[in-house]
């Protein structure tokens, strides 16, 4: 059998859990895969993404080419065409899809926490339109806690899911006057990620009136928001089973495989012993 090769792009990529999530993820079907990183200049994009097309059987996208690399390809599938966002490419249709839906999906469920009901989401960056989309389509009403300067990509997010989600019910506030109390807290800001993590991006006492909270920040394991929200009784899901998830996602669509839960919790068991190994004080 020979070795399958797949990377991940973006621009600038510094520490990465990735190779050594997909690593994990490749030994529990028994597949011979290397998996590398590679940083690419945007002026580089024309030459550098025909070249990995002809090189790689696949690879991930990260920031800022999520959208950049769809001119590339031959089809966008699946949710990737509704979110305008690419995270996985296959090589030999030259199709794109994201894992990054799924992969939020599955971390819940694997929680035991419910998509329903009332979700309020911090932030407006471009992983806020999975989690709001996602919510839209689980019938969820949704409010925003931003920056008033994000004000306006807010309102752009929302405007985006009423073209495929017209009932969608949103408002927007600023992340300093948020309130009342919700089903699901989902955090989509860099706030509480290592080294800083004392931070939070809202106040305990909002964490009272919320049933569950799910942070996207996976470094540290338990950040100051997930503790926090533990206190005080909630669900509280951190981001590395996300980052496992979508990257077993990834894999079904390269190489039809597929993965049950106990072997994904035992990959995320590993990924985040390395991380703290690596990527934190500890190390």
């Amino acid at each position: 059998m020979s070795t399958k090769h797949f990377a991940v792009i973006g621009h600038p990529i510094g520490h990465t859990m990735s190779p050594f999530i997909h690593t994990e993820l490749f030994r529990l079907n028994g597949i011979d895969g290397e998996y590398s990183v590679a940083d690419i200049s945007p002026d580089s994009l024309d030459t550098e993404i025909p070249r990995l097309m002809n090189e790689l059987d696949g690879f991930n996208v990260t920031i800022p080419f999520k959208s950049a690399v769809i001119p590339f390809l031959t089809s966008v599938e699946g949710l990737a065409e509704e979110y305008g966002s690419v995270n996985t490419v296959r090589c030999s249709d030259k199709s794109g899809r994201t894992t990054d839906p799924i992969g939020f999906v599955r971390a819940l469920a694997a929680a035991d926490i419910a998509l329903e009901g009332k979700v309020a989401v911090l932030g407006a960056g471009g992983v806020c339109r999975v989690f709001a989309g996602e919510a839209a389509r689980a019938g969820c009403e949704v409010t925003f806690g931003v920056l008033e300067s994000d004000i306006p990509s807010a309102q752009a997010i929302i405007s985006d899911i009423k073209e495929f989600h017209p009932d969608f019910r949103a408002d927007i506030v600023k992340i300093s006057e948020l309130s009342g109390e919700f089903d699901l807290l989902v955090n989509a800001t860099p706030v509480g990620m290592y080294p800083k993590v004392g931070n939070m991006p809202v106040q305990k006492d909002l964490l009272k009136g919320c049933k569950a909270v799910f942070d996207a920040v996976y470094n540290p394991e338990h950040t100051a928001l997930i503790t926090t929200a533990r206190e005080c009784g909630c669900k509280a899901q951190g981001g590395m089973p996300m980052l496992v998830w979508q990257a077993a996602a990834a894999q079904e669509i390269w190489l039809g495989v597929s993965f049950n839960q106990s072997d994904v919790e035992r990959v995320i068991t590993a990924a985040t012993g390395y991380m703290n190994e690596h990527f934190t004080d500890k190390q």
